[in-house]
């Protein structure tokens, strides 16, 4: 199979779908690998580098899609790539279809065979081709709002673990999976004042038994969230139900109510944000105010830090490309029902039932798309 890796192109994102070491072992597999020029620049992976690995480098992201048999990305394609898609090509990245019905839309129409890290599965339990971003986001949410709380960056002026005498910032992070757990870990390392909450005994059983005192655990209702979102100095939303649209746990009447200054960092923003005022931003201009409070909404935040993400990312994706391009997409999808998981949208249809739901198409059964 051929395999091409193009540049990435949304804002600031550096990440690369293959490091030069995975494009290494896919050559090993016997398949052929081309490189957009300059791909891998934001790993300080130069061209040089992946032609050592067997790679071809290739001068545009145009020849890169068009002879392609398999396009492996790290973010959705943005819509000057989906117009490049076609028929029958293996398209193996993120998506996050749920809340982007153009996305959604042009993909469909494309007729391609798109297979999203988010809801590919484990025998284990949980979403193994997420984690390792959700891992990154949750502890850089800590970082950028530590930085969002200072007075120049419109916060309310305080440091996230105080000093002897004056009191840390209270950091409310609803959600306990891995984006919470990793937020809370950086949270409490910095001295601050952290409470989870989520809706899970099982989850906040873990984190006790993970964390102690340091932390603090609640079950988590809408007066849990409100009571303690108004107190709060600084929020993270990590809330996920895999392949659907977040749910808004904080409306904009709570916005409304909460002090002036504090922070509001949604890293369920790929999925439509859990805050009813989250909008997608950018690394170019990461935060905006609503009622005097600070949203950060970077929708891409691992690719902050691209060679931290990228090799961490590899390292769970790479499995899946391998064995798509060794099998096929029909055997490797047949042979692995978690990798099959992942399959969300197949020649026109709808493979992924919580997008179809969320967007309003008719849901075909991955097996009967693949058999058509």
């Amino acid at each position: 199979m051929l395999v091409g890796i193009p540049k990435e192109i949304k804002d600031n994102e550096y990440r690369v779908g293959l490091s030069p070491e995975s494009v290494r072992e896919v050559v090993a597999h016997g398949h052929q690998v081309i490189v957009e020029t300059n791909a891998g620049a934001g790993i300080s992976a130069d061209d040089e580098s992946y032609k050592r690995a067997g790679a071809e480098i290739v001068d545009t992201a145009e020849e890169t899609f068009a002879r392609a048999d398999m396009v492996v990305k790290v973010k959705e394609p943005q819509a000057v790539e989906r117009a490049m898609l076609r028929e029958g090509q293996i398209l193996y990245t993120y998506l996050h279809l749920a809340p982007d019905p153009e996305q959604t839309r042009d993909l469909v129409n494309s007729g391609a065979v798109c297979v999203a890290y988010e809801t590919v599965t484990s025998p284990l339990g949980g979403l193994p081709l997420l984690r390792p971003m959700s891992e990154v986001a949750g502890r850089m949410s800590i970082q950028a709002a530590a930085h969002s709380l200072e007075k120049p960056h419109g916060g309310i002026g305080m440091i996230m673990g105080g000093v002897p005498g004056v009191d840390p910032a209270k950091v409310v992070v609803i959600g306990g999976g891995v984006v919470g757990t990793h937020a809370a870990h950086i949270a409490v390392g910095m001295g601050a004042d952290v409470w989870v909450l989520d809706r899970s005994n099982d989850t906040l059983g873990r984190l006790w038994t993970q964390f102690g005192r340091s932390l603090n655990t609640v079950y988590s209702t809408r007066d849990a969230i409100e009571r303690h979102v108004l107190e709060a100095d600084v929020v993270i939303g990590g809330v996920l139900i895999p392949g659907a649209a977040a749910p808004k746990l904080v409306t904009a009447e709570h916005v409304k109510a909460m002090k002036k200054g504090a922070v509001m960092v949604d890293v369920a923003i790929d999925q439509g944000g859990c805050f009813e005022t989250s909008h997608a931003t950018t690394h170019s201009d990461p935060t905006y105010v609503v009622d005097d409070v600070v949203h950060y909404c970077v929708a891409n935040m691992p690719g902050g830090v691209p060679r931290t993400s990228t090799f961490a990312l590899n390292n769970a994706t790479l499995a899946g490309a391998l064995a798509l391009a060794d099998k096929g997409y029909k055997q490797a999808l047949s042979d692995d029902p978690h990798l099959r998981n992942g399959l969300n949208v197949h020649h026109g249809d709808i493979t992924c039932r919580e997008v179809a739901e969320d967007l309003g198409y008719e849901y075909v059964e991955s097996m009967v798309s693949m058999a058509k």
